[in-house]
This record gives structure tokens, sequence and C-alpha cells, in this order.
């Protein structure tokens, strides 16, 4: 037997732990090397883990839903190994085992033989739960992860349910819960209660941070998009046959707002202690959904990029984010953030600074509004912009012209080339 080690990864020097997610293996089954074996999720991204050498995964030493940290031993691979014919359905080694099937038809009276799953016998334990305290969906009877999330969100307990009492019928499925056999009954009011992913904790965190430290003040102003969407109709065929990619609108709005940082370089500084930072560069955040919440990739030095690099960039950024594959690397950082609640349709808001940064422009969805322009009612495309700001270092009317700034840009983009 020849045993290959499979450790947690580095992870950066601001993350101290990880969660374990689901392993994509069971033990006793065969692996190629460089396969995926799990996911580690951090506060700022999820790490794949693969495996270093091809053999038999020979044993588990962490299991779903464990806390690791860099260079832990999570499992071995038996590089001589055969995978077996049917991989076993045993439960992690960090994980209390599941009754056997004998044990867990004396606490029934014989009535059932239930046999937890490997996830679900983890979270029987953390639960302080049986298996014969759960009714089992699975095969032959088997109790799954979901049998046992019903179980909890239905307040089951080992204490609360005795012996001598029957197991209380599950409740109604949750949307993350197996199937129910009937339909629900609506009139229970469901509920179910999820722990925070890691990247919801940051969030939540960073947030509550920026409202606590920050004197935060948003101003506001109105934009019309008619010259930006004019530039991009005209050139859009033409771009996207010389870059690959097409023309958006947030190329224009971090152009525009490089160009206001240059001018009022407060915008583009941090607080450190009792000091300023002023920064001499131009990394901007773009606030960017994914499946696992908000993220904020950085266009480094984007006052050194093309329109084409800027949609490029973003583009890869918007991929990377719904495949859960953002670099730590990629989301370090940052000087000034962009959030594009238009997307969405979200006429309006009041940003949240991303902190160390001091301000932040949030931009909306544009729509057909009437405007007075030389006394005369007409209809214009119209973007509202909010720039949220640190009022112990911005004053009113840096971040005011700031985004007037920006403003004239938009409405004029030759700005942009000539600087002014």
């Amino acid at each position: 037997m020849s045993i290959v080690e499979v450790k947690v990864p580095q992870l950066s020097e601001s993350v101290a732990e990880a969660t374990m997610l689901t392993w994509k293996k069971k033990a006793g089954e065969a692996v190629a090397v460089d396969e995926i074996l799990i996911e580690i999720e951090t506060d700022k991204v999820v790490l794949e883990v693969p495996a270093p050498a091809a053999g038999v995964l020979a044993e588990i030493v962490q299991g779903d839903g464990a806390t690791v940290v860099a260079d832990q031993l999570i499992a071995k691979i038996d590089t001589e190994g055969k995978a077996s014919a049917a991989a076993p359905a045993a439960a992690p080694a960090a994980a209390a085992p599941a009754p056997a099937p004998a044990a867990a038809a004396a606490a029934t009276g014989g009535a059932k033989s239930d046999v937890a799953m490997p996830a679900a016998a983890k979270l029987l334990a953390d639960n302080n739960l049986k298996t014969s305290d759960v009714a089992g969906t699975g095969k032959d009877g088997r109790v799954t992860k979901g049998d046992v999330l019903g179980a909890v969100a239905s307040g089951a307990t080992a204490k609360a349910a005795p012996a001598a009492i029957p197991a209380p019928a599950a409740k109604p499925a949750l949307p993350q819960v197996a199937a129910p056999t009937s339909a629900p009954d609506l009139g229970e009011r469901p509920e179910q209660r999820v722990p925070m992913s890691r990247l919801r904790a940051r969030i939540a965190e960073r947030l509550l941070q920026s409202q606590s430290t920050n004197a935060i003040l948003t101003t506001f102003n109105e934009v019309n998009m008619a010259p930006v969407m004019d530039l991009r109709k005209r050139f859009q065929d033409t771009f996207t046959k010389e870059h690959g990619v097409k023309l958006g609108f947030m190329s224009f709005f971090v152009k525009a707002a490089v160009h206001a940082l240059k001018k009022y370089p407060v915008l583009n500084a941090s607080v450190d202690g009792n000091d300023i930072l002023y920064h001499g560069y131009f990394d901007i955040g773009i606030a960017v959904g994914s499946p696992r919440g908000l993220v904020v990739p950085i266009l480094r030095n984007a006052d050194q990029m093309s329109f084409a690099d800027i949609e490029k960039k973003i583009a890869e950024y918007g991929k990377k984010a719904q495949e859960g594959k953002l670099g730590i690397e990629e989301m370090t950082g940052g000087t000034f953030s962009i959030s594009n609640g238009g997307t969405f349709g979200s006429m309006l808001s009041t940003p949240i600074i991303n902190p160390p940064q001091s301000a932040i422009l949030g931009v909306h969805a544009t729509k057909d509004r009437a405007v007075v322009e030389n006394g005369q009612i007409v209809i214009r495309p119209m973007n509202y912009l909010a720039m949220s700001y640190d009022h112990r270092i911005i004053d009113g009317r840096e971040a005011v012209l700031g985004l007037v700034a920006m403003k004239e840009a938009l409405e004029d983009p030759s700005r942009l080339l000539f600087d002014i």
C-alpha cells in the first residue's frame, strides 16, 4: 500500500479557517489525478481540492461541514489500491458512526431498521438525534440528509421524544429538504433555519463594520445616457468584431469614475488610523452577484485599461463568479467601487462603502423620463447616480464635484479622450 495525503490548500493571510462542503467521492472509490474531490469554502472564495495522485480514496479524515485550516489532512489516497465493487456507505472518520440496523430496530421495538447515509450521520450527531428519531425516506428506509434537516426544522430532538412516545411525523418539506410523499399543508406555516455561509457571514460583518466606522453620506445626480447609448450603438458591431466582446455600459462608468478620481484624489483615498492614505493607482472594484452572494473583484490599474480590456475582464469575472472560481487575489484590495443595481431594475439606492475604501458609486436602470431642456419638456434616457462617501475625509464639495465630473464625462464622452 502506498498512501498519498490530501491536505487543505494554502489560504490567504487574512483567512484563518475554512469549511468543508460536500465530498464528491466516497471512501473506496477510484479517483483520477487532478480530479476534484471536494470544495472548501472560505469567507472570500470557494477552493477546489484536486486529487494529488490517482488511486483509491482510502480514507476520508474530515467529513462534510468540518472546519479546517491550511495544510490540514482531510483524506488519504492509496495509489496501489483497487476500487471496491460498491463503495462503502460509511460515515467519514470525523463524523459519528450511524447506529447498526439491529440497534435501530431495538430502539423502535423492531418496527423498522433505519440506517443513516454518511452526510446524515454527522447531522444526527450534531443535533443529538438517533436514526430512530427520524423517518427515513431513502432506499430501503435509509435516513437521508434531507430527512434529518426536516426533523430538525420540525423541532425534533432526542430529549424531546421519549422512547415511549412515537417520533412525530415530519412536517412538510422545505426547498432544501427531501420532497414529501404528500402535498404540503400550507396552513402549518413552515420555517427552515439555515446557517449563513462563510461568505454571507463575512459580507454581514463588513457591512456592519462599514456603517459603524464610516461617516456615510450619499450624494445624487442624474445623467442623460443618450450620448453614451448613441456612441455604443454606432460602434457596437465594429467593436465586437475587433475585440470579440460586446461594448457594454460598465466600461463607460469605469472610465468616468477614473476621470473623476483623478480630478479629486481624496475620493480614491482611504483612512489609516489618523492618516489619509492617497493611492497613486486606480483599482476599481466591480460588485458582482453570484450564487454564493455579493463579491467584488478588482480591475487593477483601471486607468491603463482600454474599453475592450475592461469589458473582457468584467465578462471574465462574471463567468468566474457564477462558477465560484474567483481567486482570493482577484478580490483583494481596491481603491473605489462601482455597484450596478440597474441590472436588476433598481431606480435608486444608497450603496454602502466597501472598507477600507472611502467612496462607492451606485448606478441604476436607465429609463425614459420627462426632463426640461432649454425650457422645453423632452424625453431622455435618464440614469440616477448615487455616490456614498466617508465624510470623515471627504467633504461635500469634493463628493458633489466628483459626481458632477462623472456626469459630465458620461453626457459628453469626448471629455474622456482629452481628460477634461
